[in-house]
């Protein structure tokens, strides 16, 4: 029989230990910002077609016909992922276009996949 008293000297070992430090909260707030603004169908959807265009970059006047969405949807979406850092934007006149900028993506997945 074991004493409880020796059980409670013996040096306590977690079930799971942690293989690496988690995030910092800046990091997991970054992150969080990259991941919210993909969290919708719509900006997804917008954000690949930027990036599969041939020419790197969309005007927000070909963005509304392929997603389905008004003008100002498109670009209330667009602004979302401006501000996660996931594209540019550059006013041209009347128009805005937009670029992908994968590093925030690439980022954020290196940084839940990497051990």
């Amino acid at each position: 029989m074991t004493s409880p008293q020796l059980a409670a000297d013996a040096p306590a070992v977690g079930c799971c230990a942690p293989g690496a430090l988690p995030l910092g909260d800046e990091q997991a707030a970054e992150l969080a910002r990259v991941f919210k603004a993909l969290g919708d169908p719509a900006r997804v959807k917008l954000f690949s077609l930027i990036a599969a265009s041939e020419s790197g970059e969309m005007c927000v006047c070909d963005l509304t016909d392929p997603v389905g969405l008004s003008q100002p949807t498109v670009s209330h979406h667009m602004k979302l992922l401006v501000d996660a850092g996931l594209v540019t934007r550059e006013q041209r006149g009347r128009w805005a276009y937009y670029a992908p900028t994968p590093g925030p993506l690439l980022a954020a997945v290196r940084y839940l996949a990497e051990p």
